[in-house]
């Protein structure tokens, strides 16, 4: 499953990412911009994220991502698992940390691919 998700054809939303470069939502980001994945950021309190529009919510990206990522804690994972099943996206990846068992479970009753307890940077390298 996990090569469905790093495919380069897959568009990409990091749900956390940050400005603050010793965060994952930061590294996470800028590790699938600099590697050639098309990748949005969506922080509800950043405006950009270096030269980088981030968008706050899923709702407000200019196009529909195929992948969400959630860098977020675990009690706002499940809202996000919601708005990205709302908006018929069904791949959710819930980097360590943020992964919670409501979510884990919406996602499953709700056919969505989800990966969870795993890091995206990692995974990619293999």
């Amino acid at each position: 499953m996990v090569v469905s998700f790093i495919n380069k054809k897959n568009i990409f939303a990091v749900v956390g990412a940050s400005n603050n470069s010793t965060k994952y939502g930061y590294k996470v980001f800028m590790d699938l911009k600099n590697n050639g994945y098309d990748v949005y950021p969506v922080n509800l309190k950043e405006k950009k994220i270096k030269d980088y529009d981030c968008y706050s919510s899923l709702k407000t990206l200019p196009i529909k991502p195929d992948v969400v990522i959630t860098i977020v804690p675990s009690r706002i994972t499940k809202e996000i698992v919601k708005q990205a099943s709302e908006l018929n996206i069904n791949k959710i990846w819930m980097q360590p940390g943020s992964e919670s068992n409501k979510a884990i479970s919406y996602c499953k009753k709700n056919n969505m691919d989800v990966i969870s307890n795993q890091c995206v940077i990692i995974n990619k390298l293999k």
